[in-house]
């Protein structure tokens, strides 16, 4: 097991940005970026999940990087939902749906076992910066 120094190692946070770079592709696309609000709001959940990852391993405990995880676990299921929308109003295509929400619904299951993880391994606070946090391969 490898110890993770900086979030950009977090597996969960790898294919968060996976998912946000596939937004962000799928949502340039003519019909769905002329869809001003479910566009916007669809960056903003999959940024979200990324982002609440980098800020909760930042944050002083793992009591609020978990809660930060959880919010970036919701952050991915309002993507899949989102995901349906952009489906159904015909700006995707069956695949391109397929392939986001599998995404999306990995990055949801890797945070999950990052959750299960910390719970099972919980720790006071946190010692120093520059030293590994976690002894996880998640």
């Amino acid at each position: 097991m490898a110890g993770i120094v900086r979030f950009e190692e977090i597996d969960s946070w790898k294919l968060a940005r996976e998912l946000t770079n596939l937004v962000y592709g799928l949502t340039q696309l003519p019909a769905f970026s002329k869809d001003f609000g479910l566009r916007d709001q669809i960056r903003r959940a999959a940024v979200s999940v990324m982002s609440n990852i980098a800020e909760g391993f930042e944050s002083r405990t793992d009591t609020q990087f978990i809660n930060f995880l959880g919010m970036a676990r919701a952050s991915a299921g309002e993507v899949r939902s989102q995901l349906y929308i952009a489906l159904d109003q015909k700006y995707i295509s069956d695949e391109q749906f397929k392939n986001a929400f599998s995404l999306a619904e990995q990055s949801a299951q890797k945070i999950a076992g990052f959750i299960s993880y910390l719970e099972a391994h919980p720790r006071q606070r946190r010692v120093s910066d520059d030293t590994p946090e976690y002894l996880a391969d998640l």
